[in-house]
């Protein structure tokens, strides 16, 4: 699938309030690429991945997946469409403490009325070292561990493109760094795009395609 932004603008409130969040950012991420935004904190990453993932809408642009605008779809059909086309991933794992890590990662199936594919759910478990935790309750496991959770659960669904949102700010160095090469071996084995959002220039560097985000202008600094 081919996700294809132009010149995509964000804009709050209006006269001396007015507020540019996004300026005009254009960016196509295709199969397999994996793609870092960095940027400080209200550069406008976040407002960019908000919208590259229907969870917003423009002020004015465009977005089209597969040469299909998405935000002229209503809400209902755009939730189905997150719900069916796109993974995410937080810094807060955003894991429901009462359930097991294996019924955290189907719960996204369950919602849309989807039976997991239990040899596709094992594979996921395996390529992610959790194998032997899917029985156990969030607060059992390291935060790495609930990281892994959440990202198995973000690919659940099979979708096309993942969006992660400073997915290692709430890690160790060394629990980051494990956790972005488990990204890159997942987006590299099953052919998934994935999108990075961070203000850590280490995770930032391990990414095939740069760019940098400031005061909402969005610039390539690499492309692989």
């Amino acid at each position: 699938m081919i996700i294809q932004a132009t010149e995509l603008s964000k804009v709050y409130g209006e006269g001396e309030n007015r507020v540019v969040a996004l300026d005009r950012a254009s960016l196509a991420i295709a199969p397999g690429d994996l793609i870092s935004i960095m940027g400080p904190s209200g550069s406008g990453k976040s407002t960019l991945l908000h919208l590259l993932s229907g969870l917003d809408r423009p002020t004015s642009g465009q977005l089209t997946y597969d040469g299909k605008d998405i935000y002229r779809l209503g809400d209902k059909e755009l939730s189905a469409f997150r719900r069916r086309r796109i993974g995410f991933i937080f810094q807060q794992f955003h894991l429901l403490p009462v359930l097991t890590a294996r019924e955290n990662i189907i719960m996204p199936l369950l919602l849309d009325k989807k039976q997991p594919d239990q040899g596709y759910l094992e594979e996921l478990a395996g390529m992610l070292g959790i194998g032997e935790r899917l029985g156990h309750l969030p607060h059992e496991l390291s935060g790495g561990q609930q990281q892994r959770v959440a990202i198995a659960r973000a690919l659940i669904a099979k979708p096309d493109v993942i969006f992660a949102d400073e997915p290692t700010g709430n890690l160790d160095s060394r629990s980051g760094s494990e956790v972005m090469e488990l990204l890159k071996q997942v987006g590299r084995e099953l052919g998934k795009a994935l999108v990075v959002i961070t203000h850590d220039s280490r995770v930032a560097g391990m990414a095939a395609r740069r760019l940098v985000m400031v005061d909402g202008v969005l610039t390539e600094v690499t492309a692989g």
